[in-house]
């Protein structure tokens, strides 16, 4: 009787501490509201006042100063190769008025992407930060280089990804990489978008 009493006892205690865990791996899976997304080793990051996100330093994009940067951005990481951009990381904020959501800002950002443009696929994704803030919208696409501006050559192809959202303030926000077709790895493109984090 005794015996028996130990091993329900020991089976619990295993069963508690199994159950405690799996618990506390599922917390540190969870929606980590006041968490920083991760950027991947090698990668920096650009600072703004809405958001913050990871640019791939190592492959060689650097920040650009503000002062050589377009008023429309934020921040800006360029990869410039014998003189021009094959790869461009930006920040716009505060980009279109009447936005207040997450599809709205994606709708006016998805405006600007440019005629010749093709939509790969839209789809709803959660970034790291304040909650509902954490709410945005990413868009895959493909397009052709104009040559203007130190651009690749006319009509090469290139790829982009942009998300586009709310922050905690209610001011829209668009990020975006745009890169030579196949410069930039499919994993590449998730971690740029796992690495933005909303204020």
């Amino acid at each position: 009787m005794t015996m028996t009493r130990r091993l329900h006892a020991g089976r619990r205690a295993a069963t508690a501490a199994l159950g405690l865990t799996l618990l506390l791996a599922l917390t540190g899976c969870g929606d980590d509201t006041d968490g920083r997304a991760s950027v991947p080793e090698g990668w920096s990051t650009l600072d703004t006042d809405s958001l913050s996100v990871g640019y791939p330093k190592a492959q060689g994009y650097t920040e650009q100063p503000a002062a050589e940067r377009s008023r429309s951005n934020a921040a800006v990481a360029l990869k410039v190769e014998d003189g021009i951009r094959t790869g461009m990381v930006s920040v716009q904020l505060n980009f279109a008025t009447g936005v207040s959501d997450a599809a709205g800002a994606a709708a006016a950002a998805g405006a600007g992407i440019g005629l010749g443009s093709t939509r790969k696929a839209t789809k709803d994704v959660r970034l790291a930060g304040p909650s509902p803030a954490r709410d945005a919208r990413r868009i895959d696409y493909d397009f052709t280089a104009d040559g203007k501006d130190d651009t690749p050559n006319r009509g090469t192809p290139m790829t982009g990804v942009l998300v586009a959202g709310v922050d905690s303030s209610g001011v829209p926000f668009v990020v975006r990489l745009n890169a030579v077709k196949g410069a930039v790895a499919g994993e590449d493109l998730d971690a740029f978008v796992g690495s933005i984090t909303v204020k």
